[in-house]
């Protein structure tokens, strides 16, 4: 009986399962089954993905497989785009599509009105293929002179700007008619999001980081400008326009705040008068609905979730004038609730890094300085982080804020706990918790591995570029052989050990790396430790080269035959130092004379 219930169980699932599965596959849109692309066709556009990955031998030839795909997507682009397997094999084409092409595509996905954009944008699919599609604006110019060459006075407007041109302003009248919908699908935003950088005539590329393990506190997209037509300036006014009458929205829902912050962002680029006109009705909202009695609206919004990472950009973006404004009237004697809330806290961070190069910073330093030990104590290390940062562009608050860090951390006094300060910045721990309890009630401080975090790697960095470091180095030389090795390998620690070692003099320099000697070999073989001993090297004399060359040179087999240590050996030309002495310091007297004159130019 068990095991029949169990296998009408299984049938019962099963038969559920799969027609769950048919269900999402179709897809409901407007009470009409979404039509897929036939088993034949599907093979096809894999096929056809296939060789778009692979080179063709001349543009005539890849020109000519563009056309013939494209030939046979005619009549169902709507189809291929909302396909999974169709859509990828699009957004390839459109790639390598003339702007000509990809307006062609475009004027059929939206129909002869243009309103099936909304369809094919709020689609999974779909929406990838219509960013894909107006990110080749960026080539709009290919087909520029062609157009300009013609004489028809009655040509339309639409041949007068170019078929792209004349689908990406329909998708934008679109848009701007179904604002709410786009903005609050969660692929209709991204649609948006393109759109915008697409009419301000910016690209945005994601660049890898060259050292993957520094973490970042966001990863912000590198924007490429490029010229757009005229008629995008005007489009992007209307359809800002459009999100400010909607801001109600923009500030409530997290997928349309989203476009709001790339708008901004794009604005204070490009448009900076539209910007600054943003920015001022962006606050001028927040700030003018009602709350309870004597409190500002704006530290209602600022503890919200969504609305937080728009005030964000407000701060980012925001004049001196405005700043000002917004701390007198509405954050002054605020800063540690806010400091200590869990969503507020990004928001005072960003506010402490853009007041930075005003007066007021001072005001924000001392009203934040007073909750020091409370914020750390909260675990919101971002603030403390970005408020020692700022630091190091103001100097008249370096030693304050030396002070605040080694009274919180509780290695103020005995002057001998000075020499902690370094281990107990890398870990954000307190004297007595690092060492234990009983530990502190003696003067010298006891052995203990070396522990790293990231945010006490970004504090340390940020110390180094101070202008009194000398306690912060002794702390650096007090440690032993085996704590440098681990802080030159770890992912963290490795870009605080740069950072310290760099900012000093040539004959710091020399001293440190005295006390490197030996582990020279273990930092080449390390995925870190040799970016750290590459960065070392750049910015190291003739003479100390030479000397780390000496200390490498013995470990030939090894570091030839290490996947990390033989960049090492390649780069730093160990074997012209074995074999041609003299060839290799001409070579590196030449490349630190050339280092030399650029880094005089760019200062």
């Amino acid at each position: 009986m068990v095991e029949k219930m169990a296998t009408k169980g299984q049938m019962c699932y099963s038969e559920k399962g799969q027609q769950k599965m048919r269900e999402h596959r179709q897809g409901e849109e407007g009470g009409e089954k979404r039509k897929l692309l036939d088993k034949m066709s599907v093979g096809y556009f894999r096929r056809v993905t296939d060789q778009l990955s692979e080179e063709f031998p001349d543009d005539e030839e890849r020109g000519l497989f563009v056309q013939n795909v494209l030939s046979e997507v005619k009549g169902k682009a709507d189809h291929v785009a909302m396909d999974r397997t169709g859509s990828v094999a699009l957004q390839k084409l459109l790639v390598l599509a003339r702007p000509t092409q990809v307006g062609e595509v475009l004027a059929e996905l939206g129909g002869e009105t243009g309103s099936e954009f909304k369809t094919v944008s709020c689609d999974r699919c779909g929406g990838h293929v219509i960013e894909s599609a107006i990110k080749q604006m960026v080539r709009w110019t290919e087909d520029r002179t062609s157009e300009e060459n013609s004489q028809n006075e009655e040509e339309t407007d639409a041949g007068n700007c170019g078929m792209l041109e004349a689908q990406v302003l329909s998708l934008c009248r679109v848009v701007r008619e179904n604002i709410v919908e786009f903005i609050k699908d969660p692929h209709g935003t991204h649609v948006v999001r393109t759109l915008i950088h697409v009419l301000a005539g910016c690209s945005a590329q994601h660049q890898s980081d060259t050292r993957p393990a520094k973490k970042q506190k966001k990863a912000e997209p590198e924007l490429t400008d490029f010229e757009v037509p005229v008629s995008f300036w005007w489009e992007l006014k209307y359809l800002s326009d459009t999100l400010m009458e909607n801001v109600k929205v923009c500030v409530a829902n997290f997928t349309a705040s989203a476009v709001l912050q790339t708008l901004l962002t794009v604005c204070h680029r490009k448009r900076p008068i539209l910007g600054k006109k943003l920015n001022k009705g962006i606050l001028g909202y927040l700030t003018s609905l009602s709350s309870a009695p004597g409190v500002s609206p704006l530290l209602v919004f600022m503890k919200d979730k969504v609305c937080s990472r728009l005030i964000e950009k407000v701060f980012q973006f925001s004049s001196k004038v405005q700043l000002q404004d917004i701390y007198k009237n509405h954050l002054r004697k605020q800063l540690i609730p806010l400091a200590l809330h869990e969503f507020a806290n990004f928001t005072i961070q960003t506010l402490i890094a853009a007041s930075v190069k005003y007066k007021m910073f001072l005001k924000v330093f001392d009203e934040v300085a007073e909750g020091f030990e409370a914020i750390l104590a909260a675990g919101h290390l971002g603030v403390i982080v970005q408020l020692v940062e700022s630091c190091a562009q103001r100097e008249e608050r370096q030693a304050k804020v030396l002070q605040l860090l080694f009274q919180a951390f509780h290695c103020d006094e005995p002057a001998t706990r000075h020499l902690s300060c370094l281990p107990l910045f890398l870990s954000i721990l307190a004297y007595e918790v690092y060492y234990n309890a009983e530990a502190a009630e003696g003067d010298a401080a006891p052995q203990r591995p070396l522990s790293i975090c990231y945010h006490g790697s970004r504090l340390v960095q940020a110390l180094a570029s101070f202008k009194d470091r000398s306690i912060l180095m002794n702390s650096l030389h007090s440690l032993s052989p085996a704590d440098l090795l681990t802080l030159g390998t770890d992912p963290s620690g490795s870009h605080a050990m740069q950072a310290l070692i760099i900012s000093c003099s040539d004959k710091g320099k020399g001293k440190m790396l005295r006390k490197l000697e030996g582990l020279y070999t273990q930092l080449a073989c390390s995925r870190y430790g040799s970016l750290l001993l590459e960065a070392v090297w750049n910015s190291a004399t003739i003479s100390q080269k030479q000397s780390i060359a000496e200390q490498l040179v013995p470990s030939e087999t090894q570091l030839r035959s290490d996947r990390f240590a033989r960049h090492v050996w390649g780069k730093f030309g160990l074997m012209h130092f074995q074999k041609r002495r003299a060839a290799w310091l001409e070579l590196q007297t030449g490349e630190s004379k050339k280092r030399k004159m650029f880094s005089d130019i760019l200062d």
